[in-house]
């Protein structure tokens, strides 16, 4: 399948419950990106609800969340689902996990980030948590929103994508 031309290239963040670190990327991303990156995010095993830390954050940090769900990745993998540019793994089971096949082979990194909601403690202690998280998501984010995409190809948009993992 060849991409259809486009201005705006599609980002998938992926995670195993899709409650948390993907949809904060994909609200990230989404802000940041207008007219150039749309961000979707699912999970393999998706919670079924978004996180309420994720929510009091995103809305603390005036992130758009009305469209925010908890999905599985099979939505992308589907006729008529958008196409996409790019998909990013951001936690490590994901990561570890046999991922669909998506059309049109989107380049991938790995952008693993410790899981918020695994966090045990206080309150204050999750939403430390949380906090960090948004903000590993979000200067990776910001670096990637800030790269040439339509002057980087193949390996050397590949290596620049694994660098921001590394970040």
């Amino acid at each position: 399948m060849t991409a259809p031309l486009q201005r705006i290239k599609n980002v998938l963040f992926l995670c195993t419950g899709n409650s948390a670190r993907s949809i904060i990327a994909e609200a990230i991303l989404n802000a940041l990106g207008k007219g150039h990156l749309k961000a979707y995010s699912a999970g393999s095993h998706p919670k079924g609800e978004v996180n309420p830390f994720a929510i009091e954050l995103l809305r603390a940090n005036r992130l758009p969340i009305g469209d925010l769900r908890s999905k599985s990745w099979d939505e992308f993998a589907k006729p008529g689902a958008p196409f996409l540019h790019f998909v990013f793994t951001v936690c490590d089971q994901a990561a570890a996990e046999m991922c669909p096949v998506w059309p049109g082979q989107p380049m991938t990194a790995h952008w693993g980030i410790p899981d918020p909601a695994a966090v045990q403690g206080t309150e204050a202690d999750q939403r430390r948590a949380f906090r960090d998280a948004f903000l590993q998501l979000r200067r990776r984010i910001e670096l990637f929103a800030a790269l040439p995409l339509d002057k980087l190809q193949g390996l050397a948009l590949k290596e620049r994508l694994d660098q921001i993992g590394r970040s």
